[in-house]
């Protein structure tokens, strides 16, 4: 991850978050890199804590949640950055490699089409819970105000299923047609362990309950003829 970010064209900061580990672990070269921020947790609190504690350091403009065995395509940041700029929308996506162990790729595009696309509008792509979720959340790049408004929700997996699914509830966004995103396949991965589908199918029905909810607590009219109680 770290040597993809060396990579791209624009700057960036990252902020690691160790939950628990200890911070003699951490790689030479993150330590000795000036852009990499180090949240270290004196014990361990989940991805989803911790990953939520990182965001308080977050002191850039746009926010792109990451996993720490995965990669960027050279041009993931700048393509993104470049269109949320000139479009002035919440967030920018695109779509997502596998990346296997001979250096191969498999391409994934998510359900939701490339283009513009309305606050809520992604949530109608995941049509049953246990359907593909809609849009790869690492392939998110957005306001950092945004991304602090719909965090990584309470769940053990998944957590990243409702944050993609808030901050595209909350604010138009344009997804690219283009990979912007690698997940390294391998057998460490949490999606490989034994016990991963044991809670998947409750953790994607919760998100995608969540999903519903908000969107149409969104579509509320902002004013009502209901009596107000003094």
């Amino acid at each position: 991850m770290h040597a993809s970010l060396c990579r791209q064209g624009v700057p960036w900061e990252a902020v690691v978050a160790l939950d628990g580990a200890d911070p003699a672990r951490l790689p030479a070269a993150l330590a000795a890199d000036p852009r990499v921020h180090v949240l270290a947790l004196r014990r361990p609190v989940g991805a989803a804590c911790a990953r939520n504690l990182a965001l308080n350091e977050a002191r850039t403009e746009y926010v792109n949640w990451a996993d720490d065995d995965d990669e960027f395509p050279d041009d993931a940041m700048a393509l993104r950055l470049h269109a949320l700029e000139d479009s002035g929308v919440g967030w920018c996506a695109g779509h997502s490699q596998d990346l296997h162990a001979d250096g191969t790729t498999t391409l994934w595009r998510c359900p939701t089409p490339p283009g513009w696309h309305a606050a809520g509008d992604v949530w109608t792509y995941w049509k049953d819970p246990d359907d593909t979720i809609p849009i790869g959340p690492t392939t998110i790049l957005g306001r950092t105000d945004l991304v602090r408004a719909a965090p990584m929700g309470g769940l053990v997996q998944g957590e990243d299923y409702m944050a993609a699914i808030g901050v595209t509830c909350l604010a138009p966004g344009v997804l690219l047609p283009v990979p912007v995103y690698r997940y390294r396949k391998h057998p460490g991965q949490m999606t490989r362990q034994d016990n991963y589908d044991v809670v998947e199918s409750a953790a994607r029905r919760h998100a995608w309950n969540y999903g519903r909810s908000l969107r149409a607590a969104l579509q509320v009219p902002a004013t009502s003829d209901a009596a107000g109680v003094v």
